[in-house]
């Protein structure tokens, strides 16, 4: 059986390469779990996850937090800014299939965008909360 975390990540990344805005505003399918070598600007990539038991007495569940970014050369704030809007367009409470799993929600629970320290790149984060039951 396919693990919570991984069924959620995996439909997750499916929505987002099959998101016709998201995939106009980066210029393809470019979500990544970790970006290939030298990949340009702009992709997104899957950052922290953390699955907490939610379990009731009858049912198995799992809470999890999941991070994606968003990343831009250091002009390019407005275009991150629009990725991470793109990004919680299609997330923000949809419902979809897991292997093995119930999606009971998903919403945006914080995002945030930033210069990093080099000043050469803009960094957009966008924080989910999903619960899901064991089928």
């Amino acid at each position: 059986m396919t693990t919570a975390t991984w069924a959620l990540q995996s439909a997750v990344h499916a929505r987002l390469i099959a998101d016709a805005t998201l995939t106009a505003l980066l210029g393809g399918p470019r979500v990544y779990d970790r970006a290939p070598h030298g990949q340009a600007y702009p992709y997104v990539t899957f950052g922290q996850s953390v699955t907490r038991d939610w379990s009731t007495g009858s049912d198995r569940g799992d809470e999890h937090v999941l991070t994606l970014h968003a990343w831009g050369g250091g002009d390019q704030r407005k275009a991150v800014e629009a990725l991470v809007e793109a990004i919680r367009a299609s997330l923000h409470q949809a419902s979809f299939a897991l292997n093995g799993h119930r999606l009971i929600n998903l919403t945006r629970d914080f995002a945030e965008t930033r210069r990093e320290t080099d000043g050469d790149i803009m960094h957009g984060l966008i924080r989910f909360r999903a619960v899901t039951e064991a089928e």
